[in-house]
């Protein structure tokens, strides 16, 4: 045993696999896209080969990796269990079922299914934008045991999503209520709104607040929320057309402070 252990991330849409030794520290990544081995140092590289063995598929080019950013050298230095980018989507709620998966037979629904499919829904529209220059993180903690539900960074700024299960319910929007179907109105755009403040003193950057309906019947609103924006999971591809607030190295360096834990664990 080589002692090393092989963990799989996304970046920019494409699948990588680093190398990590014992304590957490990265030695080696995998670019299956380029078919490219890159070591961190050429000391272990025999090491590095037999535990990406059964991961690589054809001949690959394996050497020291390009210059890295300093978002890129930020990451690196992060330990596997502190970096938050591979969460899925819903990945507490997944956690929460796993451990207490409720009754096998009951005459309800599992809330937490409802809104555990409504995330992972949002979440793989918000992923297919990796290719435009954006980054999203799902389910990243807040302390009091609050989270944002999805994180969504790119050209046209930071969003912080928060995802309402609304399948084939008429959704009423009078800010700061939402009511769903006839259930009895909340202040759920409060929450949103907080959940983004909170995000943007952890970044040190504005973070705007989205609530986003998952498969509503039909949406009114009496008046545009305050700061809020209000969109069905069909109209998240609209983010992805906003641009102009962040260079491509800024959008690299918040997606690297947004991915550690400690940056959450401070609030």
């Amino acid at each position: 045993m080589d002692g090393l252990r092989v963990v799989p991330t996304r970046r920019h849409g494409r699948e990588r696999l680093y190398v990590c030794l014992p304590d957490g520290a990265n030695v080696a990544w995998y670019d299956r896209e380029a078919a490219r081995v890159n070591l961190l140092g050429d000391d272990r590289r025999e090491e590095v080969l037999r535990a990406l063995a059964p991961f690589l598929t054809g001949p690959v080019t394996v050497g020291p990796p390009p210059v890295p950013t300093p978002a890129e050298l930020a990451w690196l230095a992060l330990h596997p269990d502190d970096d938050l980018a591979p969460n899925r989507p819903g990945e507490a709620l997944l956690v929460a079922l796993e451990r207490e998966p409720g009754p096998a037979h009951r005459l309800r629904p599992d809330p937490r299914r409802r809104a555990l499919a409504a995330e992972q829904a949002t979440g793989e529209a918000l992923d297919r934008l990796d290719g435009a220059g954006w980054h999203t993180l799902h389910s990243l903690p807040l302390p009091g045991g609050d989270r944002v539900h999805h994180l969504l960074i790119g050209p046209g700024g930071l969003f912080a999503l928060h995802v309402l299960p609304a399948r084939r319910h008429r959704v009423r929007v009078a800010d700061p209520l939402v009511t769903l179907g006839r259930g009895a109105p909340l202040p759920l755009l409060r929450r949103v709104r907080a959940d983004a403040d909170r995000a943007s003193y952890a970044l040190t950057a504005q973070v705007r607040p989205v609530l986003v309906l998952v498969e509503p019947a039909r949406v009114s609103l009496t008046a545009p929320p305050r700061s809020v924006r209000v969109l069905t999971d069909r109209e998240l591809p609209r983010l992805a057309r906003t641009g102009g607030m962040l260079k491509p190295a800024d959008v690299e360096a918040l997606h690297a402070v947004a991915r550690d834990r400690a940056t959450w664990a401070r609030l």
